[in-house]
């Protein structure tokens, strides 16, 4: 990236003139210092509601709050410098009615200064998509397989391998697009799915575990660094970190076993009275 694209903050045209163009690189963050590290090489950082597993350890993400989501937002935003941010909407905080979507997307936008926010796509979407973009709340839609609809689906599965269902996701998709979302994930759905997606709506397509022909690319970034200890077929893991992890937990604890640390290098020297500090 060159030095100004840096010195500023992508927008959300950014994002949408990239449909067609060179990919949209993303990943999922949801702290300072790991947003610090990605920031430089993506264009989006997703505050996804997938911190409920990833971070704290819940089975679903259905158990995430509000509160949760907008701590976590903040972080990012703290750690970022370039990239466009968005917030994931938690289950329960926006399905109910419009106005419910825009009270609840207005706090995360003004206590985390996000960007955007992104609400999963079921057949209510596009009414809540077009209240918010309508009083200024860019919206990400998000069609396919929908972790919020976990309980629904009986669980993690692929979308789109009926005909009832590829016609179902096509036509959220096209209600999101139309409704004004700026952007959409497509995730857990079959390649030609995807491309049929990514060509019907007019807004770029965010692909996870979907199609290299979508507009752009996500994962969570815990899997792509190797940090999980299990994975969706569609990862590709770029590190291990679980495993430097754990060797250096090892090392760590051997050496605080032996007594091997601290060693003289690691302590502080006792100051004589009267002597200059080093």
């Amino acid at each position: 990236m060159s030095a100004q694209s840096q010195e500023r903050r992508k927008t959300v045209r950014d994002i949408a003139k990239a449909k067609g163009g060179d990919p949209l690189v993303c990943l999922t963050a949801y702290d300072a210092p790991m947003a610090a590290l990605l920031d430089p090489h993506v264009d989006l950082l997703l505050v996804g509601d997938s911190v409920g597993m990833v971070v704290h350890g819940l089975p679903s993400t259905v158990g995430v709050t509000l509160d949760m989501m907008i701590l976590h937002g903040q972080a990012v935003m703290r750690g970022s410098k370039q990239a466009f941010v968005v917030v994931d909407m938690p289950f329960g905080s926006y399905e109910t009615n419009s106005d419910q979507a825009f009270l609840n997307a207005a706090r995360v936008m003004k206590e985390t200064g996000c960007h955007a926010v992104k609400i999963e796509s079921g057949s209510y979407a596009a009414q809540q998509i077009g209240h918010l973009v309508a009083r200024g709340i860019p919206v990400m839609g998000h069609v396919g397989l929908r972790p919020q609809a976990i309980n629904v689906d009986g669980g993690f599965r692929a979308k789109g391998r009926t005909e009832e269902e590829w016609s179902g996701v096509l036509e959220e998709a096209i209600a999101a697009d139309e409704a004004g979302a700026f952007a959409i994930v497509v995730e857990g759905v079959a390649p030609e799915l995807a491309e049929q997606i990514t060509k019907a709506v007019k807004c770029p397509t965010i692909g996870i575990g979907a199609s290299e022909a979508c507009d752009g690319q996500i994962l969570v970034t815990d899997d792509l660094l190797g940090v999980s200890d299990w994975v969706p077929r569609f990862v590709r893991k770029y590190a291990n970190l679980r495993g430097v992890v754990s060797e250096a937990a090892q090392a760590y604890a051997k050496d605080v076993r032996a007594r091997a640390f601290p060693g003289a290098e690691e302590k502080y020297k006792l100051t004589k009275p009267g002597a200059k500090r080093s």
